[in-house]
């Protein structure tokens, strides 16, 4: 795909997706299409962008504050992401809780949560996912994410 992000890495299901740290700047390239943002109220007074995106209230090193809205809005960017839009997800290091969605995305892809958060540290950081609340929410993530029938 020529409109692919810089620095975007492919999920095991094919869509693509660029995981970064905001503290760093904006790679070079085109901007993203959609972005979601993982942070508090303080993280995103220091970033505003000019493309769609959405915030999750996420405290450093913790979880999200509301998971349901924050299982939907990953269950949204797989959507996007299989659709071919370029989209990134970022946090402040862009470590643990950019490869905990990282590591969501792969199971949505059709990997075990343990094989998704080693595929998530192989391919986007070797220390992605750093806290075990952070693993224990990805192991958790397809009782999360079931739908009803």
């Amino acid at each position: 795909m020529n409109d692919r992000l810089t620095g975007a890495i492919q999920l095991p299901d094919g869509g693509w997706v660029r995981g970064r740290g905001l503290r760093n700047a904006v790679p070079e390239g085109p901007d993203p299409q959609y972005g979601l943002y993982l942070g508090t109220a303080k993280l995103r007074r220091k970033h505003d962008h000019t493309w769609p995106h959405d915030w999750i209230d996420w405290p450093d090193f913790l979880l999200p504050r509301d998971t349901g809205e924050a299982v939907r809005l990953i269950r949204a960017l797989h959507v996007r992401l299989q659709a071919g839009e370029p989209a990134e997800v970022a946090c402040g290091g862009g470590v643990g809780r950019t490869g905990t969605v990282l590591s969501c995305l792969a199971v949505l892809s059709g990997l075990a949560p343990a094989d998704a958060i080693a595929w998530t540290r192989a391919h986007h950081h070797p220390r992605a996912v750093e806290t075990p609340w952070q693993r224990r929410w990805v192991s958790r993530f397809p009782s999360v994410t079931a739908q009803p029938s």
